[in-house]
Protein backbone atom coordinates (compact mmCIF):
# COMPACT_ATOMS: atom_id res chain seq x y z
CA UNK A 1 0.00 0.00 0.00
CA UNK A 2 1.57 3.62 -0.85
CA UNK A 3 1.47 6.21 2.03
CA UNK A 4 -1.23 7.95 0.26
CA UNK A 5 -3.36 4.44 1.40
CA UNK A 6 -3.38 3.43 -2.24
CA UNK A 7 -3.46 0.21 -3.77
CA UNK A 8 -2.68 -0.39 -7.37
CA UNK A 9 -3.54 -3.89 -9.09
CA UNK A 10 -3.85 -2.60 -12.28
CA UNK A 11 -3.05 -5.16 -15.29
CA UNK A 12 -2.84 -8.48 -12.44
CA UNK A 13 -4.60 -11.02 -13.26
CA UNK A 14 -7.02 -11.57 -11.12
CA UNK A 15 -10.24 -14.04 -10.96
CA UNK A 16 -11.23 -12.45 -7.90
CA UNK A 17 -10.05 -9.71 -5.60
CA UNK A 18 -7.75 -11.21 -2.94
CA UNK A 19 -9.70 -11.14 0.54
CA UNK A 20 -7.32 -9.04 2.35
CA UNK A 21 -7.98 -6.57 0.49
CA UNK A 22 -10.87 -5.95 1.91
CA UNK A 23 -9.75 -5.84 5.45
CA UNK A 24 -7.61 -2.85 4.36
CA UNK A 25 -10.03 -0.57 6.63
CA UNK A 26 -8.30 2.82 6.21
CA UNK A 27 -7.87 2.25 2.25
CA UNK A 28 -8.44 5.43 0.11
CA UNK A 29 -7.73 4.41 -3.36
CA UNK A 30 -8.17 0.78 -4.88
CA UNK A 31 -7.18 0.63 -8.77
CA UNK A 32 -8.27 -3.10 -10.25
CA UNK A 33 -8.51 -2.44 -13.57
CA UNK A 34 -7.76 -5.13 -16.30
CA UNK A 35 -7.58 -7.85 -14.17
CA UNK A 36 -10.50 -9.91 -15.77
CA UNK A 37 -12.77 -9.70 -12.41
CA UNK A 38 -16.39 -10.86 -13.06
CA UNK A 39 -17.21 -10.00 -9.62
CA UNK A 40 -16.65 -8.91 -6.29
CA UNK A 41 -16.66 -10.69 -3.21
CA UNK A 42 -19.52 -8.87 -0.08
CA UNK A 43 -16.86 -8.08 1.84
CA UNK A 44 -15.92 -5.11 -0.32
CA UNK A 45 -18.16 -2.80 1.94
CA UNK A 46 -15.40 -3.20 4.40
CA UNK A 47 -13.58 -0.43 2.80
CA UNK A 48 -15.37 2.50 4.85
CA UNK A 49 -12.76 4.69 3.86
CA UNK A 50 -12.42 4.43 0.12
CA UNK A 51 -12.87 7.68 -1.71
CA UNK A 52 -11.50 5.43 -5.44
CA UNK A 53 -12.20 2.59 -7.24
CA UNK A 54 -10.91 2.08 -10.66
CA UNK A 55 -12.72 -1.16 -11.69
CA UNK A 56 -12.44 -0.70 -16.03
CA UNK A 57 -11.48 -2.85 -18.24
CA UNK A 58 -12.98 -6.03 -16.88
CA UNK A 59 -15.80 -8.41 -17.03
CA UNK A 60 -18.17 -7.59 -14.75
CA UNK A 61 -21.92 -7.96 -15.79
CA UNK A 62 -23.40 -6.43 -12.58
CA UNK A 63 -22.66 -3.79 -10.35
CA UNK A 64 -22.94 -5.86 -6.95
CA UNK A 65 -24.97 -4.32 -3.63
CA UNK A 66 -21.95 -4.59 -1.43
CA UNK A 67 -20.28 -1.98 -3.69
CA UNK A 68 -23.37 0.74 -2.85
CA UNK A 69 -22.20 0.48 0.45
CA UNK A 70 -19.08 2.43 0.63
CA UNK A 71 -19.91 5.66 2.49
CA UNK A 72 -16.97 7.58 0.81
CA UNK A 73 -16.79 6.70 -2.54
CA UNK A 74 -16.67 10.11 -4.58
CA UNK A 75 -15.01 8.54 -7.83
CA UNK A 76 -16.25 5.07 -9.28
CA UNK A 77 -15.25 3.97 -12.67
CA UNK A 78 -16.49 0.87 -14.48
CA UNK A 79 -15.88 1.63 -18.10
CA UNK A 80 -15.38 -1.03 -20.32
CA UNK A 81 -17.41 -3.67 -18.75
CA UNK A 82 -20.59 -5.50 -19.46
CA UNK A 83 -22.92 -3.93 -17.78
CA UNK A 84 -26.60 -3.35 -18.87
CA UNK A 85 -27.59 -0.92 -15.67
CA UNK A 86 -27.40 -0.25 -12.18
CA UNK A 87 -28.76 -1.66 -9.71
CA UNK A 88 -31.51 0.24 -7.41
CA UNK A 89 -28.79 -0.11 -4.37
CA UNK A 90 -27.09 2.70 -6.39
CA UNK A 91 -28.42 5.30 -5.29
CA UNK A 92 -26.94 4.98 -1.64
CA UNK A 93 -23.71 6.72 -3.41
CA UNK A 94 -24.59 9.65 -2.41
CA UNK A 95 -21.28 10.96 -1.82
CA UNK A 96 -20.36 9.82 -5.75
CA UNK A 97 -18.81 12.77 -7.38
CA UNK A 98 -17.39 11.36 -10.54
CA UNK A 99 -19.13 8.19 -12.28
CA UNK A 100 -17.60 6.63 -15.45
CA UNK A 101 -19.28 3.80 -17.10
CA UNK A 102 -18.12 4.18 -20.87
CA UNK A 103 -18.50 1.37 -23.25
CA UNK A 104 -20.82 -0.66 -21.74
CA UNK A 105 -24.50 -2.03 -22.84
CA UNK A 106 -26.78 0.64 -21.71
CA UNK A 107 -29.70 0.65 -23.59
CA UNK A 108 -31.50 3.27 -21.42
CA UNK A 109 -30.22 5.76 -18.96
CA UNK A 110 -30.09 3.94 -15.43
CA UNK A 111 -32.81 6.06 -13.59
CA UNK A 112 -31.40 5.07 -10.34
CA UNK A 113 -29.03 8.23 -11.48
CA UNK A 114 -31.89 10.75 -10.65
CA UNK A 115 -31.63 10.15 -6.84
CA UNK A 116 -27.89 11.08 -7.09
CA UNK A 117 -28.43 14.90 -7.69
CA UNK A 118 -24.58 15.60 -6.00
CA UNK A 119 -22.74 13.47 -9.27
CA UNK A 120 -20.77 16.51 -10.72
CA UNK A 121 -18.95 14.50 -13.82
CA UNK A 122 -21.19 11.13 -15.48
CA UNK A 123 -19.34 9.52 -18.17
CA UNK A 124 -21.47 7.57 -20.68
CA UNK A 125 -19.87 7.52 -24.08
CA UNK A 126 -19.99 4.25 -26.58
CA UNK A 127 -23.11 2.81 -24.78
CA UNK A 128 -26.38 2.50 -27.04
CA UNK A 129 -28.43 5.23 -25.77
CA UNK A 130 -31.20 6.60 -27.64
CA UNK A 131 -32.94 9.21 -25.30
CA UNK A 132 -33.11 10.94 -21.96
CA UNK A 133 -35.49 10.73 -19.35
CA UNK A 134 -37.02 14.14 -18.82
CA UNK A 135 -36.82 14.28 -15.25
CA UNK A 136 -32.88 14.67 -16.54
CA UNK A 137 -32.80 18.04 -15.07
CA UNK A 138 -33.05 17.10 -11.50
CA UNK A 139 -29.33 16.57 -11.46
CA UNK A 140 -28.93 19.37 -10.29
CA UNK A 141 -25.07 19.19 -9.79
CA UNK A 142 -24.12 17.76 -12.88
CA UNK A 143 -21.41 20.00 -14.80
CA UNK A 144 -19.82 17.46 -17.43
CA UNK A 145 -21.92 15.36 -19.38
CA UNK A 146 -19.95 12.92 -22.07
CA UNK A 147 -22.59 11.28 -25.17
CA UNK A 148 -20.49 10.25 -27.40
CA UNK A 149 -21.05 7.38 -29.45
CA UNK A 150 -24.33 6.50 -28.92
CA UNK A 151 -27.61 6.09 -30.84
CA UNK A 152 -29.21 9.77 -30.77
CA UNK A 153 -31.03 10.55 -33.62
CA UNK A 154 -32.27 14.04 -32.83
CA UNK A 155 -30.69 16.40 -29.52
CA UNK A 156 -32.19 15.35 -26.31
CA UNK A 157 -34.64 17.86 -24.79
CA UNK A 158 -34.38 17.40 -21.35
CA UNK A 159 -30.86 18.54 -22.03
CA UNK A 160 -32.37 22.43 -22.95
CA UNK A 161 -33.14 22.47 -19.20
CA UNK A 162 -29.48 21.95 -18.20
CA UNK A 163 -28.32 25.00 -18.06
CA UNK A 164 -26.06 24.52 -15.23
CA UNK A 165 -23.67 21.90 -17.66
CA UNK A 166 -20.35 23.34 -18.36
CA UNK A 167 -19.00 20.39 -20.82
CA UNK A 168 -21.55 18.54 -23.05
CA UNK A 169 -20.19 15.51 -25.59
CA UNK A 170 -22.26 14.48 -28.45
CA UNK A 171 -19.73 13.14 -30.98
CA UNK A 172 -20.58 10.46 -32.70
CA UNK A 173 -24.56 10.05 -32.84
CA UNK A 174 -26.99 10.64 -35.55
CA UNK A 175 -28.13 14.30 -34.92
CA UNK A 176 -28.76 16.47 -37.89
CA UNK A 177 -29.91 19.39 -36.22
CA UNK A 178 -29.39 20.81 -33.19
CA UNK A 179 -31.44 23.34 -31.79
CA UNK A 180 -30.61 26.76 -30.24
CA UNK A 181 -28.60 26.60 -27.10
CA UNK A 182 -27.83 30.13 -26.31
CA UNK A 183 -29.96 30.36 -23.57
CA UNK A 184 -27.70 27.65 -21.60
CA UNK A 185 -25.54 30.01 -19.67
CA UNK A 186 -23.05 27.97 -18.03
CA UNK A 187 -22.26 25.99 -21.02
CA UNK A 188 -18.22 25.94 -21.83
CA UNK A 189 -17.29 23.37 -24.15
CA UNK A 190 -19.55 21.84 -26.57
CA UNK A 191 -18.50 18.79 -28.82
CA UNK A 192 -20.77 17.57 -31.79
CA UNK A 193 -18.15 16.23 -34.07
CA UNK A 194 -19.29 13.12 -36.47
CA UNK A 195 -22.64 14.13 -36.57
CA UNK A 196 -24.69 14.42 -40.22
CA UNK A 197 -25.43 18.15 -39.36
CA UNK A 198 -25.50 20.76 -42.10
CA UNK A 199 -24.32 23.73 -39.76
CA UNK A 200 -23.05 24.38 -36.29
CA UNK A 201 -25.62 24.95 -33.10
CA UNK A 202 -26.27 28.28 -32.39
CA UNK A 203 -24.17 28.85 -29.31
CA UNK A 204 -23.25 31.54 -26.62
CA UNK A 205 -20.33 33.57 -27.10
CA UNK A 206 -18.86 32.11 -24.04
CA UNK A 207 -18.96 28.60 -25.81
CA UNK A 208 -15.89 26.53 -27.14
CA UNK A 209 -17.48 24.14 -30.05
CA UNK A 210 -15.51 21.34 -31.67
CA UNK A 211 -17.10 19.96 -34.79
CA UNK A 212 -17.99 20.68 -38.71
CA UNK A 213 -17.83 24.39 -39.24
CA UNK A 214 -16.85 25.08 -35.68
CA UNK A 215 -13.38 26.44 -36.57
CA UNK A 216 -15.00 29.04 -39.22
CA UNK A 217 -17.53 30.05 -36.69
CA UNK A 218 -15.06 30.93 -33.99
CA UNK A 219 -13.17 32.99 -35.95
CA UNK A 220 -15.75 34.94 -37.33
CA UNK A 221 -16.99 34.99 -33.80
CA UNK A 222 -13.43 36.52 -32.84
CA UNK A 223 -13.52 38.83 -35.57
CA UNK A 224 -16.92 39.85 -34.69
CA UNK A 225 -16.11 40.64 -31.06
CA UNK A 226 -13.12 42.37 -31.62
CA UNK A 227 -14.61 44.76 -34.19
CA UNK A 228 -17.31 45.78 -31.45
CA UNK A 229 -14.24 46.17 -29.18
CA UNK A 230 -12.32 48.40 -31.54
CA UNK A 231 -15.95 50.40 -32.05
CA UNK A 232 -16.42 51.03 -27.95
CA UNK A 233 -13.04 52.32 -27.97
CA UNK A 234 -13.68 54.86 -30.46
CA UNK A 235 -17.12 55.65 -28.67
CA UNK A 236 -15.42 56.27 -25.51
CA UNK A 237 -15.88 59.30 -24.03
CA UNK A 238 -12.77 61.63 -24.04
CA UNK A 239 -11.04 62.72 -20.83
CA UNK A 240 -11.43 66.11 -19.51
CA UNK A 241 -8.60 68.10 -20.26
CA UNK A 242 -6.54 68.69 -17.17
CA UNK A 243 -6.48 72.17 -15.88
CA UNK A 244 -3.09 74.60 -16.33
Amino acid sequence: IGGDQTLELTGRHLKRLPGPVCALGSLQKLYISGTGLRELPEEIEGLRELRILALDFNKLEEVPEALCRLPRLTRLYLGSNRLFGLPAEFAQLQTLRCLWIENNYLYHFPRVLLQMPALQSLQMGDNRLRALPGSLPRMTGLRGLWLYGNRFEEFPQPLLRMSQLHILDLDRNKIIDFPDLVHLKGLRLFSYDHNPVKAPPCVADTVTLVGDGAQELMEAREERLQSLQEQDEVLLPLPPPSPL
